[in-house]
């Protein structure tokens, strides 16, 4: 038995108020738990349903270790399988996506499935009689993921039978989705094309912790948003309006000050957001016609309402990250206590003009591709962390800016944008999901 492994007062007791251990960065067994537990109690993103709009279409994925699949059956419904053939345990779909006609077909002994996960058909089934095969578990065919919600085209699962219902997990938080479908005056959104993909050799944490990090974009970009600023200083009187590129980089270099003022938001179960009062995509410039649609759409009074919602980074806890201003939702995928594959989205607003489109494209390229300046900044403080925590210097990792602040505020307080709280509000939701049911009891 290791030292964490169905102890879990111990595992609690890596978090405390104003510090983390450095185990929930760096320990593998933690990692296996989080894998094994905290993946298994809450809910987490499987995809758009834009991505499977066929009766067949199909999108697989991972909870934690666990192979599943989501399908769209004959009926228009959606459905969220385990990836596993009942008879060996064959993943039944190996490609992240595609359409698989009207039933699938393991490769193994091409037993074979309808969409809803129901047995079709198993050749020489008559090898079967009078065996018991009809009362086994293996005979209702493909098992169902506990829980589902399709919550306005977002897809979310649950691997426990029980557990905090989904509105009840998420709450307020779900305002961002709302916001970021709103913003299509036909109040629909889509996924048209593939994510960009990004390796990150560090904790899957850290990157979400820095999602809500509003101390860092002075100090970690300045050698490029600041340098983007300095060249368009030089260059800018031969142009007569600010290339995107500038818009986009700019604010990443905006004072304590800017970051202060805009707010920050903490909701139950670790989510958050930066940007209550401005963020650093409230100024890029409009697009003609996209106005006049939303009013059209909605009213001038809600669609200014819509407009005027400036949101930074929206947390969904424990692994996801939705800016509803451009568009992007990232997907934090955790591989190993050190590995971890971030999947960029972008959605296209539909009945929206194209460059709003064109617009996510190029931020998600400029911003979270391999190839971006602004992402390299980042990645190189989580190497350097990932690193620097195998020192002894001390074991504990300072998360104490504003903790005063705490004292008194109820979950949803606004309060100074350079605070440390959504990252304690994290680790709180953390340790209650690690050790929820383990050795029977909620810690």
């Amino acid at each position: 038995m290791g030292m964490y492994r169905d102890r879990p007062d111990s595992v609690s007791g890596l978090v405390r108020d104003r510090e983390v251990h450095r185990d929930v960065y760096v320990n593998p067994e933690i990692f296996e738990i989080e894998m094994e537990q905290l993946f298994r109690n809450v809910w987490i993103y499987v995809g758009h349903d834009s991505q499977i709009k066929n009766p067949g279409d199909y999108l697989t994925t991972e909870i934690g270790r666990q192979p599943i699949l989501a399908v769209r059956h004959s009926d228009g419904s959606v459905n969220v399988l385990h990836n596993r053939c009942p008879h060996k345990g064959v993943k039944i779909a190996s490609e992240s996506c595609g359409n698989t006609g009207k039933f699938f077909r393991c490769p193994y002994h091409a037993w074979s499935f309808r969409t809803d996960g129901s047995l079709l058909a198993i050749p020489l089934r008559k090898g079967y009689d009078g065996t018991g095969f009809a009362d086994t578990r293996a005979a209702k065919g493909l098992a169902r993921v506990a829980a589902v919600a399709n919550y306005k085209g977002f897809i979310f699962a649950r691997l426990t039978a029980t557990g905090p219902d989904f509105h009840e997990y998420f709450g307020e938080s779900l305002s961002t989705i709302d916001n970021l479908v709103d913003r299509s005056p036909e109040g629909k959104v889509a996924i048209c094309s593939s994510p960009i993909k990004y390796m990150h050799t560090c904790n899957w944490k850290m990157l979400v912790e820095n999602q809500t990090d509003t101390c860092h974009p002075m100090v970690a970009h300045e050698s490029s948003a600041g340098t983007a600023i300095k060249v368009w200083d030089r260059e800018k009187d031969d142009s007569g309006e600010t290339p995107m590129a500038v818009q986009v980089y700019a604010p990443f270099a905006s004072p304590y000050e800017f970051f202060e003022k805009a707010g920050i938001r903490v909701w139950p179960n670790g989510h958050g957001h930066t940007g209550v009062s401005n963020s650093i995509h409230a100024k890029y410039s409009g697009v003609g016609g996209y106005v006049e649609r939303m009013e059209e759409a909605y009213g001038p009074e809600k669609a200014h309402a819509i407009l005027g919602q400036v949101r930074h980074n929206t947390v969904y806890f424990p692994n996801v990250m939705v800016k509803e201003t451009v568009q992007i939702l990232r997907n934090f995928i955790p591989l190993a206590v050190d590995k971890t594959l971030v999947e960029s989205w972008v959605f296209r607003l539909e009945g929206a003009p194209d460059e709003f489109y064109r617009r996510a494209l190029m931020y998600n390229r400029l911003i979270n591709a391999p190839t971006s300046i602004v992402g390299h900044d980042d990645l190189e403080m989580y190497e350097r962390a990932q690193e620097g925590l195998r020192s002894n210097g001390t074991e504990w990792v300072n998360l104490q800016r504003l903790y005063e602040d705490d004292e008194g505020a109820d979950d949803t307080a606004v309060i100074n944008g350079t605070s440390e709280r959504q990252m304690r509000n994290q680790f709180a939701a953390w340790a209650k999901y690690m050790t929820l049911n383990m050795s029977g009891k909620a810690q």
